[in-house]
């Protein structure tokens, strides 16, 4: 009997670690996941900065902003 105590008592020693080992991987990651959000919150990537600068174009051709309206957010954009 006292090898199944003990057998049991391994076994939740084991559960206690994989459930603390899970929960710093995932503590580990959502601040690897903060420190990219703070990183692309800085400064908007070129690749982002292109897709507003073809949606503004698109709004300048279909009429909905005025030529004025597109420079200023055009030069706001590429300023950031």
């Amino acid at each position: 009997m006292v090898g199944g105590v003990a057998a049991v008592a391994a076994n939740r020693g084991a559960q206690k670690g994989a459930a603390a080992a899970q929960q710093q991987a995932a503590q580990e990651q959502a601040a690897q996941e903060q420190a990219a959000n703070a990183a692309q919150s800085e400064s908007p990537s070129m690749e982002s900065k292109t897709a507003d600068l073809k949606q503004l174009k698109e709004l300048l051709d279909n009429g909905i902003l005025t030529q004025e309206e597109f420079d200023a957010q055009k030069a706001q954009i590429l300023s950031s």
